[in-house]
């Protein structure tokens, strides 16, 4: 195996499926036997799950809330998603522990670091909720930091498309897709891979990041055992584009 120790970085979004709202069961039980798998092989795995399909933060000002409360509210909506997760992994029979960044004692740990380790060392699969329980923070930068924190070996990004073009895909049929690129000259491109706390945490600790499609069944098991899948992003300069 490539890697020993991962974090995975879901959002909300892709809960829906088809959806435009909440959560599709379909979906939930699918990202759970991917994570099943190759926890199954024996990859420690952490996982950081967005809100976005129940509410972001930034739509406080929609509804008339200031910006802290908006992403309090983000922050539980994480939890939940993160509980449905928990649910399915364990359906699934994967041993499973969810730590929050805000003190939910009845249905979370608090996040300890030393815990969130211990629980990774005896194969539990980690679900890290409420971002870092602090407003302002997006859950990339929460990805970003427990990572760092955990000393994951990456942070592999689970996105809808194969990777980062040079334009939307969606939009764009002629957009670039990258297949190796550098940390500065994503920055110099100006292209979208985490919002920019999350991609400084990562360029500053060394910390490569994968951007891939997690829709596609065993994408997460190529990508464990060492496949050229998505993009990479990392402190070497860009080795290889391939045009889509």
């Amino acid at each position: 195996m490539k890697y020993k120790r991962i974090l995975l970085k879901l959002s909300g979004e892709s809960l829906m499926g088809e959806q435009q709202y909440g959560i599709d069961s379909g979906m939930l039980l699918k990202y759970a036997q991917e994570i099943k798998e190759v926890s199954a092989m024996g990859v420690e795995v952490a996982v950081v799950i967005g809100g976005g399909n129940i509410f972001r933060g930034v739509q406080a000002d929609e509804f008339g809330l200031d910006r802290v409360q908006g992403d309090y509210m983000g922050m539980l909506a994480t939890v939940i998603n993160s509980m449905a997760l928990q649910s399915a992994l364990e359906k699934a029979g994967v041993y499973t522990r969810l730590l929050s960044g805000i003190n939910i004692q009845q249905v979370c740990e608090p996040y300890i670091r030393r815990r969130a380790v211990r629980h990774l060392e005896k194969g539990r699969v980690v679900i890290f909720g409420a971002g870092i329980g602090s407003p302002y923070f997006t859950t990339d930068s929460a990805a970003s930091l427990r990572a760092i924190e955990i000393e994951a070996d990456v942070v592999l990004k689970g996105t809808r498309v194969d990777g980062i073009y040079s334009a939307d895909p969606e939009k764009d049929p002629n957009a670039e897709f990258y297949s190796n690129i550098s940390f500065k000259d994503v920055f110099e491109k100006g292209l979208n891979v985490m919002d920019m706390t999350a991609f400084t945490l990562c360029k500053e600790n060394n910390l490569p990041i994968i951007v891939f499609n997690m829709n596609k069944a065993g994408n997460l098991k190529r990508l464990v055992d060492g496949e050229s899948v998505g993009t990479l992003v990392s402190m070497t300069d860009m080795e290889e584009t391939l045009t889509q």
